[in-house]
């Protein structure tokens, strides 16, 4: 890891600290925690408002986050990167950016390193690497992965999108929605069938880059919350994309998108977790200030009952995130585990807000506090990185083997 950005900033210790508390970081990973908190404190948490407002992030986000060496932590150090098969780091950055709830945003970053930057480091050939890799650990290279289709979701086998080769190029043309950084992004793996005949064996990643013909971005979608993480619509009409841009071998991609849906789906349940616990620690400080009858809201036993039973849960869910982590960087996770974390933690994360924002009461809906946003944002993590009924197909298979 590049250690030399880091400052020597602390960070204030959160209310309900001891309740979830991680113990598998050692100094170096305390250090960069102390770094990305300045950070994000500095260049997130006073714009975020305005990028919620907006619908989405500012683009030279993601280079100032690179001259830190917030971006490309797995890179590799002779493309500019951080060189660290440490999955840790990822997870602290999503840990910071739930403690301040940056969602939206902290989604457009997460995605760019956790989920759509593993497919560059392990399926470039060396010629792709050098075009590549530097600008995607320095930032000015943002990534986006297009696989969800407008009549196809969680079934990747059903998509329509097409790459028709044609010489040294591929004519490639269909349509994706809901797709993260859609617009920022300036590199789009793009799942497409090369060989209709082939069935599953018959797709492939596309690269498409920024302003080739033909390809176009749709609007910004409206959501109902993560608002600053651009979501898009991205249509293709006969793109015109270089042999040189597909990743890693033709007809492989169900292969490659199996291999890293291990690790994206433990990067959102990672970030679910840290969320629950965020929405405790704030509701733990609100209910100790607020009055009602006389008395704080923290005196009244249901308070207590409810601040206990979330608690309970995240202290229970944090050594089994741990454990997957670790697994990760042995390179022995399991995607039965992987499901079992992102639904787990996904679904912890919309109970927490849920049950945390009812003791804000009528302030729990306004958006003054964080609680509101958080609630709000929480309801798609179950939906998103594959449904929690998905992750539960995957895990009854796993015990019914």
């Amino acid at each position: 890891m590049r250690v030399e950005c880091f400052c020597e900033l602390s960070v204030p210790a959160g209310l309900g600290e001891t309740q979830g508390m991680s113990t598998i970081y050692d100094e170096t990973h305390e250090l960069f925690r102390e770094s990305f908190a300045a950070f994000v404190d500095a260049e997130m948490v006073p714009k975020y408002h305005d990028w919620e407002a907006a619908g989405i992030m500012d683009r030279e986000l993601y280079t100032a986050a690179g001259k830190h060496g917030f971006v490309g932590l797995a890179v590799p150090e002779q493309h500019g990167g951080g060189g660290s098969d440490d999955f840790r780091f990822n997870a602290i950055i999503a840990e910071e950016l739930a403690k301040r709830g940056i969602n939206g945003a902290g989604l457009g970053l997460t995605l760019h390193n956790d989920i759509v930057t593993p497919y560059f480091i392990e399926y470039c050939n060396d010629e792709q690497a050098d075009r590549w890799l530097p600008g995607i650990a320095s930032g000015e290279l943002v990534t986006a992965i297009a696989m969800t289709e407008p009549g196809t979701g969680s079934d990747l086998a059903g998509i329509k999108t097409t790459a028709v080769r044609d010489g040294d190029e591929f004519v490639l043309n269909g349509a994706k929605t809901f797709i993260t950084n859609g617009i920022n992004s300036d590199l789009v793996v793009v799942v497409c069938i090369t060989d209709p005949e082939a069935g599953r064996g018959g797709m492939s990643l596309l690269v498409v880059e920024r302003g080739m013909d033909g390809f176009e971005r749709g609007r910004n979608l409206d959501k109902i919350g993560q608002k600053s993480a651009d979501t898009a619509e991205l249509f293709f009409s006969d793109v015109r994309v270089p042999a040189a841009n597909v990743l890693g071998e033709e007809g492989k991609a169900m292969e490659y998108l199996a291999f890293n849906l291990a690790q994206e789906r433990l990067s959102i349940g990672i970030f679910g977790v840290a969320a629950a616990k965020a929405a405790l620690d704030w509701t733990v400080e609100y209910v100790k200030e607020r009055t009602a009858f006389g008395t704080t809201i923290a005196s009244f036993q249901n308070t207590k009952f409810v601040l206990a039973e979330v608690a309970t849960e995240v202290a229970v869910a944090q050594p089994f995130i741990d454990q997957c982590l670790l697994k990760l960087n042995e390179g022995t996770l399991t995607p039965a585990e992987a499901a079992m974390a992102k639904l787990h933690g996904t679904e912890l994360q919309n109970r927490a807000t849920d049950r945390c924002l009812q003791l804000f009461g009528g302030y729990g809906f306004m958006t003054e506090y964080p609680i509101g946003p958080a609630y709000v944002d929480a309801r798609v993590t179950t939906i998103y990185g594959g449904t929690s009924e998905i992750m539960k197909t995957i895990i009854s298979k796993d015990v019914l083997k």
